[in-house]
């Protein structure tokens, strides 16, 4: 194929634990290219295990970008994100070679589509702090009403244990009076960024996911995820660092304390981790974009991948 039709970048999309990162390195070893990860957690230095973090064995020499790249004190944002890595993406175009951009993290994907600015980087530290209070003297959902009342649209697809998203909706709403939905839709009408294509990896049947999600967790532990969480606590790291708060990580803090043990912690990440999953496929599915393939065995992988591959040539020529 020529240079120029493989310049359009690949989105790989899907749950956790559905076997993207091993699709996007098969794609970028087939149509040339290099990897760019959109995963929230990666991004942070020393916390590979448990943000299952592409190894250099999985890496199969393909170059990854985004991977690593942020101390795990630092603060992070959507914004951030965005600024980092679309001119990533944007080199690699003009080197003729195809982004293959491949997470989970379903606002990064937004985020780097839009070329007008992303919601206000900025923060009100004191506000953010009154609902946290609040969240902490009447619960969650009391923060989440607060949200309901100002900006219902919003509310209604956050869960009110979403409470950092929550939270951030109402900043957003106090920074600049506009609301993070309306916001959208005035980015979305600028012209896109890229004009990727979206492909979709998921396993079938849910249970099935849901068994290689639990697997995954015992494995983590069996890679030294304890050994891992222990290092970055004794770099100063607290249930406060907002890297701290990933799925995997905090569930497990309470075990170094000795208030909990590693099996009822792990089964604790198992139960995040399968909803997290399935707000993953909600969010996703809502884009008609997006071409889906899913497998129900581990052994339907590589024609799974084959399929993917053919579909992705059909639409560059």
């Amino acid at each position: 194929m020529s240079t120029d039709k493989l310049i359009r970048p690949i989105f790989v999309v899907g749950p956790t634990a559905s076997g993207k990162s091993a699709l996007a390195v098969f794609l970028a070893e087939q149509l040339g290219g290099e990897v760019v990860s959109a995963d929230s957690m990666q991004i942070y230095r020393g916390m590979c295990i448990g943000t299952a973090a592409p190894t250099e064995r999985e890496m199969r020499g393909v170059r990854h970008h985004m991977v690593g790249v942020i101390d795990p004190k630092q603060p992070f944002s959507v914004g951030l994100y965005r600024d980092m890595a679309q001119p990533i993406i944007s080199d690699l175009q003009s080197r003729g070679i195809v982004p293959i951009v491949v997470g989970g993290t379903g606002l990064y994907f937004d985020a780097l589509l839009q070329s007008a600015e992303y919601a206000p980087v900025e923060a009100d530290l004191r506000y953010r702090a009154e609902l946290t209070a609040l969240a902490e003297e009447k619960g969650n959902e009391a923060v989440h009403a607060l949200l309901r009342s100002r900006d219902p649209e919003t509310a209604a697809r956050l869960h009110p244990n979403n409470l950092k998203r929550v939270i951030r909706a109402l900043e957003v709403l106090k920074l600049t009076g506009v609301s993070i939905s309306e916001h959208d839709r005035q980015t979305q009408l600028a012209e896109a960024a890229f004009d990727p294509i979206w492909i979709g990896i998921n396993v079938e049947p849910r249970s099935e996911l849901y068994a290689r999600i639990d697997r995954r967790v015992d494995t983590m532990l069996a890679d030294g995820l304890m050994d891992e969480i222990r290092t970055l606590t004794a770099a100063g790291l607290t249930a406060e660092t907002t890297a701290m708060q990933a799925i995997g990580y905090k569930e497990f803090l309470p075990v170094l304390h000795g208030t909990c043990s590693v099996e009822d912690a792990a089964e604790e990440v198992k139960k995040r981790s399968r909803n997290y999953a399935k707000r993953q496929l909600t969010w996703f599915r809502r884009n008609e974009r997006i071409h889906w393939f899913s497998y129900t065995e581990r052994a339907e992988f590589p024609q799974t991948a084959e399929a993917v591959l053919a579909k992705i040539r059909s639409l560059l020529n």
